[in-house]
């Protein structure tokens, strides 16, 4: 069932790495070594757990010969026979390649799509359902830039989520979201449809791409803003052009100082996911078909108010239950999510 060479050397890896730990290490690689071994030990209990089952089956049915534990023997094979399929699961599952971002922080940007100032207001109430979900898990959000409409609507927004695992929650979120309403800015009681565009990227470090200084183009202006706040302001809006890839960001906070740096933080983020979908595009056909494949001109899901209903169009999930989902209720829809890419996954390595 599994490579036991390899079961071996993952635990001869998590042995290493304690030893080191133990025993102290230069405080540069702290930081790699600890992140390893926290990844090991999930996996090395459920290789512990798997072999222990193994080694009960092999004493119960040994056991069986002796007519006096025969029944004990029997007893126990049952329990073994029905828990034995769960653990080689889960061992399944642990042995899947791991995605390297999972860990890092998230930048989410949002924008409205198609549907005019209803687009706007939808965009916020998604904004608003992200910011309660990180709330509830104690997540650190942190709004890098932020710009609405008149009518309260989101213009643009990019925020940064930092915790245990927040890309691996957020990832399957890129996309186009639909939304089917009556607007409050409809008298006449008629359902719209219009959507908002979410990208979610994992946090890149300045050590993950390299950005030469002869690739960018920086350019500072005037922030603008309603009425004549700023009139007496200095240029303090920054825009950086990634002169090889097109990518344009822009930070408009009141210091220019901390504009460039949250615009370098995003265009950082960009290449960074940009490189990742290289890789997977360079993969088989069927590792492109799995969810969280990133593509953000695709329709991943309906919010439909009139019904009450949620919809993820990729693993045909649909939920009775919109208001909490826009409370941030969206661990159902987010493990439903993430089960669906490992059967992806271990169908693609079974393959």
């Amino acid at each position: 069932m599994f490579a036991q060479d390899t079961l071996d050397q993952i635990i001869r890896r998590f042995g290493f790495l304690e030893a080191r730990l133990m025993e102290g290490v230069a405080p540069e690689d702290i930081a790699a070594l600890t992140r390893e071994y926290a990844e090991l030990k999930p996996v090395v209990a459920q290789i512990a757990a798997y072999r222990q089952a193994l080694a009960d089956q092999r004493d119960a049915i040994e056991m069986r010969a002796d007519p006096e534990m025969r029944a004990l023997a029997e007893d126990e094979l049952a329990r073994l026979a029905e828990a034995l399929p769960a653990l080689e699961q889960a061992l399944r599952l642990a042995l899947l390649p791991k995605d390297a971002a999972d860990a890092r922080p998230a930048l989410i940007e949002l924008r409205p799509g198609t549907g005019g100032e209803e687009a706007s207001l939808f965009a916020s109430d998604l904004l608003r359902m992200y910011q309660r979900y990180a709330e509830a898990r104690g997540w650190q959000v942190q709004m890098i830039s932020f710009s609405e409409t008149e009518l309260g609507g989101l213009r643009e927004a990019v925020m940064r989520i930092a915790g245990e695992g927040v890309f691996a929650r957020f990832k399957y979120e890129s996309g186009v979201h639909r939304v089917q309403r009556v607007p409050v800015t409809e008298s006449g009681g008629r359902i719209h449809t219009s959507a908002a565009t979410v990208a979610v990227l994992p946090e890149a470090e300045e050590v993950d791409i390299d950005i030469p200084a002869s690739d960018i183009r920086i350019d500072t202006m005037r922030a603008s803003g309603a009425g004549g706040q700023h009139v007496n302001t200095t240029d303090s809006a920054v825009r950086i052009t990634h002169l090889p890839s097109g990518i344009v960001v822009t930070s408009a906070e009141k210091s220019q100082h901390q504009n460039r740096a949250i615009a370098m933080q995003v265009l950082r983020a960009k290449l960074y996911d940009m490189e990742r979908q290289r890789a997977d595009a360079a993969r088989a056909d069927a590792r492109r078909a799995q969810v969280g494949s990133g593509d953000r001109s695709e329709r991943i899901r309906t919010y439909n108010f009139p019904q009450g209903r949620m919809t993820d169009h990729r693993i045909n999930l649909t939920l009775y239950k919109l208001d909490a989902v826009m409370q941030g209720d969206l661990d159902e829809i987010i493990d439903a999510l993430t089960a669906a890419d490992q059967a992806a996954k271990l169908a693609e390595m079974e393959a």
